[in-house]
């Protein structure tokens, strides 16, 4: 199927329309401090309404891609829509905080269904020469849902309240459900072997282990017992994982593709990118409004620029990965993350409206370089019948990495924050969200700066792109 046909960007439109009920997610972010007030819920609370929802995503990701390898990508992708719909009603009647939390979970479920077979989808609605731009457009389908979401969050909390950002998503997901039923992709080469429910409760398990003992780490006071249990479990899960036959086709992800150097290196690296990266979601919100004393529109406007970023940064991606190799771009990526992070570190009371949105929309773009490139090696790396597997995977460093910093960012910002009581508390949250950005920034050069003596891993040019190891 041509790039240029028109069914293939029909079909195109469907799969990018139904995606974007996940990253317009991102409005939510603007309805923070509106949340938080709703319930009467401290601000480091709302760490909870972010984690219950990629929680369930990340731990379902790798198992959905495999079950879409399986069994059809467009089945997975459609049960996800059905599913988002369904969660963004509960979510938009939630009268209580915990109603709220459990909603979001099976909101979680939905995302982790249509995300990890929605790159398998736009590649097979083109022809396959054609992979790289087609994982940018729908690079620019996610970035565009991002950008749209906060100025649109903004507005819609202004006028409606804070449930209006799951309500407005609920005809999107049910017209893009009802759309795909005339979706046309070539007839998919099915993975062989089976779903190994097993495997897939103790993969599932074991990342769920980890991300939530993550996530109670933050508040310092797990027990000696607690932390017992969660090792426990992850350990009798990796146990199970470990009896996987070698070169079994009942897995849900065979670690033997671990071995290639550059996809263990961009997938470790996405880990580190999305945790420095999301510090803009989570904490900018709240700069804006005690810092800046921005209207809440204005405030969702200047949160879309790191979007915007991502949009034009993906599209800039195919043209750069055709110059310098897939690996290369995403080294140039993280590495504009990394400065952008620290641009916004500097931040400060006077710092006018422009160059907040200009450090916004650079630290966009590099998101956006990145994304695309480890989605490049991804799939060029693993083989046509696992490209569910090697999009949910990318999908998990992304979520895996918002997990992280919900915690680990959110953790540390309390800290400084309290370290700086002696401060007036304005005075107290900037050297919070300063000193956290720049030690982020740090800490992400540090960590390009070892990769770089990876042998055969950045500097391994154009094999990446073209399917080499």
């Amino acid at each position: 199927m041509n790039a240029f046909h028109p069914t293939g960007w029909r079909s195109f439109a469907t799969i990018g329309l139904g995606t974007m009920v996940v990253p317009l997610d991102s409005a939510v972010n603007v309805a923070f401090p509106a949340i938080t007030s709703a319930f009467g819920v401290p601000d480091s609370g709302i760490q909870w309404v972010i984690v219950c929802y990629v929680i369930t995503n990340a731990t379902l990701l790798l198992v959905f891609g495999r079950v879409g390898d399986l069994f059809g990508h467009l089945a997975v992708f459609r049960a996800g829509l059905a599913i988002s719909a369904l969660a963004f009603l509960g979510s938009g009647m939630a009268e209580t905080f915990e109603i709220l939390l459990i909603t979001r979970a099976v909101q979680g479920i939905g995302a982790a269904m249509v995300l990890s077979c929605g790159p398998a989808l736009a590649t097979a609605a083109f022809d396959p020469t054609e992979r790289v731009r087609a994982l940018s457009s729908y690079a620019a389908v996610l970035g565009f849902a991002m950008t749209i979401g906060p100025s649109l969050g903004g507005l819609l909390v202004e006028h409606w309240g804070w449930s209006a950002v799951f309500w407005f998503r609920l005809p999107i997901a049910l017209a893009a459900l009802a759309a795909s039923s005339a979706v046309l992709i070539p007839r998919q080469v099915h993975a062989p072997g089976r779903l190994d429910a097993g495997n897939a409760l103790a993969l599932a398990t074991a990342l769920g282990a980890v991300l939530v003992g993550v996530s109670r780490a933050r508040y310092g006071t797990m027990t000696a017992l607690e932390i017992s249990i969660y090792a426990a479990v992850f350990s009798a899960a990796v146990v199970v994982l470990r009896r996987a036959p070698r070169g079994g086709d009942n897995a849900v992800i065979a670690f033997s593709m671990f071995r290639s150097v550059r996809l263990s290196l961009v997938t470790a690296t996405g880990i580190v990118v999305n945790l420095v990266g999301f510090a803009v979601m989570l904490f900018v919100p709240f700069y804006f409004v005690r810092t800046a004393s921005l209207p809440v529109s204005l405030a969702g406007l200047l949160l879309a620029a790191s979007p915007l970023g991502i949009v034009i940064g993906g599209q800039a991606a195919p043209y750069l990965t055709r110059r310098l190799g897939a690996p290369l771009t995403a080294l140039w990526g993280a590495a504009v993350v990394g400065v952008a992070t620290a641009w916004i570190g500097f931040w400060h009371p006077g710092v006018s409206v422009g160059l907040m949105g200009t450090a916004a929309l650079l630290h966009g773009l590099g998101l956006g370089l990145y994304q695309v490139a480890q989605l490049d090696v991804s799939t060029a790396v693993l083989p046509p019948h696992n490209r569910g597997v090697a999009g949910a995977l990318v999908m998990l460093t992304r979520t895996f990495g918002v997990v992280l910093a919900a915690s680990s960012l959110t953790a540390l910002f309390v800290f400084i924050e309290a370290d700086a009581q002696h401060l007036a508390p304005d005075g107290a949250f900037l050297s919070a969200f300063q000193k956290t950005f720049l030690m982020a920034a740090s800490g992400l050069g540090a960590f390009l700066g070892l990769s770089l003596l990876v042998p055969g891993g950045w500097l391994g040019g154009r094999a990446a792109q073209n399917g080499g190891p």
